[in-house]
């Protein structure tokens, strides 16, 4: 790999990005959200002609107060100032918890009741009855399921992805992309090393790392990411910033990256070559980069590709999906990014379209831009993945021009 970057600084090409609709809902979401997530369930298992006995209805609304005022409470005390990890993890599991219990109060709440009357099964105090033990039945499995979807080690997601400019010499490179392994409140150090030993045994050429590392500052963070410095490629590991570097001092990230022996494109791009053809690996810094106030982070596109020839194809490494837009206009091959977590626990992956172009996977933009969005390595925020599978995602670049292709 060979450094190519002019490191002064550019002018950012970007303006300051349009607030989207999904951010201009979340202005609003920290204060009806909380009362939605359990008065709807509450309403639906004890008030819905259930005519539960008392004991159980006063002892259920005790339990649904208690999560409405508990969750906010240890919400602010995990993730405010006094940054306090085991009142994080309540917080975040009651999340999760209230949110897989909601939607599912609501689906079975009238689909159920709906299918159980044209059936014409029961009393209405029947079918009431029947809703609740079914939506608690059903929140009970998705929570176990999606505890251990999000604990596991990523399944390695293969595929080929053809780039017309790609030189027969570069025919078959092999690209590890990992993204947004959120290090957090719980200690994933072992979890770190085994993703660590699956990235390994996919012997790369180039391994990626799209941001959204941890949780926290790299102090307090760095036994879990410690792991990476045992990651192997034969030509390269380089790192992007993602948002939530943002809120945890992301130069100190970038140092341990730095440090770990990854190289962090800032803005900045690499050339790697082989059999005789090249492939520009860029990396811009997260667009929330300028916002956060840090000097010398920002998101500069123009600088991250200043020097290269524009006959080369360009792999982009750009955290957020809609980061798009603005690759496929400077021409750009191959955009990987992350950030989306495919949804993480559905139906959330409705909202997280709102903001971002793509959820998963490989989509085509523009001319000839081509973008893959990982559904992440490890988890953010609840510990639960809810039909949103976790990724390492293998990459292996193919070029029209090599004999196997003709």
């Amino acid at each position: 790999m060979t450094d190519t970057s002019d490191t002064r600084p550019t002018e950012d090409e970007a303006h300051a990005p349009r607030r989207s609709p999904l951010l201009r809902l979340m202005r609003y979401l920290p204060m009806i959200a909380p009362v939605l997530l359990w008065a709807v369930p509450c309403g639906v298992l004890l008030y819905g002609g259930q005519h539960w006995p008392l004991p159980v209805t006063l002892a259920g609304t005790a339990v649904f107060v208690l999560g409405l005022t508990g969750m906010p409470l240890a919400m602010m005390r995990g993730h405010g100032r006094r940054q306090q990890d085991r009142a994080a993890i309540i917080g975040d599991t009651l999340l999760g918890s209230s949110w897989v219990l909601f939607t599912w109060s609501v689906l079975l709440g009238v689909l159920l009741r709906l299918g159980l009357t044209v059936a014409g099964v029961g009393e209405s105090e029947d079918r009431a009855r029947i809703v609740t033990w079914a939506v608690l039945a059903v929140t009970a499995v998705l929570l176990l399921w999606g505890y251990a979807e999000a604990r596991r080690v990523p399944r390695v997601r293969r595929l080929d992805v053809q780039l017309p400019r790609l030189g027969a010499g570069l025919d078959g490179l092999r690209v590890a992309l990992i993204t947004d392994t959120h290090y957090g409140p719980l200690d994933r150090a072992r979890w770190s090393a085994r993703v660590c030993e699956t990235v390994n045994s996919l012997e790369a050429d180039l391994v990626c790392h799209t941001g959204d590392i941890a949780d926290g500052t790299a102090e307090r963070r760095r036994a879990q990411a410690l792991p990476l410095s045992t990651v192997r490629a034969t030509r390269a590991r380089v790192y992007v910033t993602g948002n939530h570097e943002y809120y945890s001092e992301a130069q100190g990230w970038v140092d341990l990256m730095d440090e770990l022996g990854w190289e962090p494109l800032r803005n900045r791009h690499l050339l790697l070559e082989r059999g005789g053809d090249t492939l520009v690996v860029a990396g811009v810094d997260d667009v929330t980069a300028e916002s956060s106030g840090l000097e010398g982070h920002r998101v500069d596109l123009a600088a991250a590709l200043h020097g290269a020839d524009t006959d080369l194809p360009v792999l982009l490494l750009a955290h957020q999906p809609k980061f798009i837009d603005r690759a496929a206009a400077a021409g750009v091959d191959l955009q990987l990014s992350g950030h989306t977590h495919g949804g993480q626990i559905w139906p959330f992956h409705h909202l997280v379209r709102l903001d971002q172009p793509a959820l998963a996977g490989l989509t085509h933009h523009g001319t000839r831009s081509l973008l893959y969005t990982s559904r992440g390595t490890g988890f953010w925020g609840p510990p639960f993945r809810v039909f949103a599978p976790s990724e390492i995602t293998l990459l292996v670049l193919r070029s029209p021009h090599s004999p196997a292709s003709a």
